[in-house]
């Protein structure tokens, strides 16, 4: 990388913070443009339940990586790895300011950091998943202690545990031997929002209500009719498994909501985790007036 680029900014923070509304405004400022490291705005048509900018709210700044995906497609950190480096070079090939704004916290170490992925094996995943499905998960968690005792105590879900298993067979090393160095790929500087946790909680569940207001289910019907539970990581998303259930019977429109606002609410005390770990990140009041100003002097 050349050393005479100014550095990427990456806009962090938990969901509901402002982080899309500040990456517009600092590459309004700066002359940039912005990368979107949300993985579930990667998806086409997964709007209104992933609170994706509209073309208003981009008020004319370019954003990439935005609806690249179809919602049966798999999202892949090492692929965005890679798309997400190259659209920072062609940016800055042309004189402007690269900007990540996003949530997704291991998607914008991949952008910025050393950070080396395995391969995967269909095959082997495949014989895993059968395992899982005749024997639970039990079994596999006591092999993935023997091989890898530092993610078997970190992870806690199937999905996971299978891939840390898939990496250790393919390639040999234990799967947490891959984890990243703070250490970044090039000159970066990071900007955390900094929030006020009980305004937060308040501000999300808000912004739930708007959803379905804005007709959160029928965009849940359209997809599944696109084939979003055919998808491995969409039919995840906060929102869109909760108003799945709605589709099948098993809950009515509030219920869904609900568990909409409580799932959101600790993804965000997750990110708030992630982000409060690494000690690069610069954190500024989300509700200081002069908050645009402040950041652009950090990222000069």
């Amino acid at each position: 990388m050349d050393a005479r680029q100014p550095p990427v900014i990456a806009v962090v923070g938990p969901t509901g913070s402002g982080k899309s509304d500040l990456a517009v405004e600092l590459a309004l400022k700066l002359d940039g443009e912005v990368i979107n490291a949300d993985a579930m705005q990667f998806y086409r048509g997964m709007d209104i339940g992933t609170a994706k900018v509209t073309d208003a709210e981009r008020k004319g700044v370019p954003h990439h990586l935005l609806d690249i995906l179809d919602v049966t497609e798999e999202a892949s950190v090492s692929e965005f790895q890679q798309h997400a480096r190259a659209a920072i070079a062609d940016i800055h090939s042309r004189g402007k300011r690269a900007i990540l704004a996003g949530g997704s916290g291991l998607y914008v170490r991949a952008a910025v950091d050393v950070l080396e992925f395995p391969g995967t094996s269909a095959s082997i995943r495949k014989r895993l998943e059968q395992e899982h499905a005749d024997a639970g998960i039990a079994p596999l968690l006591e092999r993935l202690r023997r091989v890898d005792p530092v993610s078997a105590g970190r992870l806690g879900d199937a999905r996971r545990i299978i891939r840390a298993l898939e990496v250790f067979e393919l390639t040999g090393r234990p799967f947490s031997s891959f984890m990243p160095n703070r250490e970044y790929v090039q000159p970066t500087v990071q900007i955390g929002l900094e929030v006020d946790r009980e305004i937060l909680r308040e501000r999300l569940a808000a912004r739930v209500h708007r959803m379905v207001d804005r007709g959160l289910l029928a965009e849940v019907e359209r997809l599944d009719a696109a084939g979003l539970r055919r998808g491995r990581t969409a039919p995840r998303a906060l929102g869109y498994a909760q108003f799945l259930k709605v589709l099948d019977g098993e809950a009515d429109v509030p219920q869904a909501a609900e568990e909409t606002i409580v799932a959101t609410r600790q993804f965000a005390r997750r990110q708030l985790t992630w982000f409060r770990a690494d000690p690069r990140i610069a954190w500024l009041d989300w509700q200081d007036p002069d908050l645009v100003a402040k950041a652009a002097v950090l990222c000069s």
